[in-house]
C-alpha cells in the first residue's frame, strides 16, 4: 500500500482525529501525525508515529483509551 492510500485508510478509520503528514527540515514527508478532534476517540490530543501502521497501532489504543475514560475505568 502507497502513502496515498494508507492516508485515506486511516482517514476513513480514525474520523475522530485529522490524519497528516509532518514535513522534515529538507522538504521531505516525515513523521505520520494524527491531531484529535473528538474527545471520544482518543485521549492524547497529538499522536505522531513513524509510519502508517504504527500510527493505526496507536490509534486503536487511543479509541481503547477513551473508551476506558469514558466508563470510568481510568
Amino acid at each position: 500500500m502507497n502513502g496515498d492510500q494508507a492516508m485515506t485508510q486511516l482517514r476513513d478509520e480514525f474520523g475522530g482525529h485529522r490524519i497528516w503528514r509532518a514535513v522534515r527540515w529538507d522538504g521531505r514527508l516525515g513523521d505520520w501525525v494524527a491531531s484529535l478532534h473528538d474527545p471520544a476517540e482518543g485521549v492524547d490530543p497529538t499522536v505522531i508515529r513513524d509510519g502508517p501502521e504504527q500510527l493505526r497501532a496507536a490509534l486503536v489504543q487511543e479509541k481503547e483509551r477513551a473508551t476506558e475514560r469514558r466508563r470510568g475505568l481510568r
